[in-house]
């Protein structure tokens, strides 16, 4: 029996661009919440954490604040507008119990890929690369990316 030992060695995986933090803070202008048509999916956790926010069943919540986009549920929008249902003042009135894709903005992946694209992202919310914005960590921002990235894996549910 001839056995043969690989001895290929795994080169460590390299730094990712923004290995020395990015700059953000959340000036609480809403522009995260409105403008452009976009949706806010919610994983099961999301409507759990939502339907107990507003003393509702999950069945409750989903019928009055929700609509199915391609089999996924999404918050409805604001009547008339690209609008969030739950900005007022442009204060979210949700935020303790807001979704993740909410919570983790802006460390998407689709935002993250390089550095063109944390520009064209900082273009859309002024926190980014906000002159009074603290340096975030690298592993923060990794952190809330693969937050964000398990949370649309939780996205499909039947109720």
């Amino acid at each position: 029996m001839d056995t043969q030992v690989d001895n290929t060695q795994v080169e460590p995986e390299s730094e990712p661009w923004f290995s020395d933090g990015l700059r953000f803070k959340c000036t609480g202008c809403g522009k995260c919440c409105t403008g452009s048509p976009g949706y806010v999916f919610l994983s099961l956790q999301d409507l759990e954490n939502l339907s107990t926010h507003f003393g509702l069943t999950q069945e409750q919540f989903t019928q009055k604040y929700t609509r199915l986009v391609d089999g996924q549920y999404a918050l409805l929008d604001r009547p008339g507008s690209a609008d969030c249902l739950f900005l007022k003042n442009n204060q979210c009135t949700v935020y303790e119990a807001r979704p993740v894709q909410c919570r983790t903005f802006p460390w998407w992946i689709h935002h993250l890929r390089e550095p063109s694209d944390w520009e064209d992202a900082a273009k859309r919310c002024e926190g980014i690369n906000h002159k009074d914005a603290p340096l975030v960590p690298s592993l923060h921002i990794q952190e809330q990316c693969l937050t964000y990235l398990d949370n649309l894996l939780d996205q499909n549910f039947d109720l």
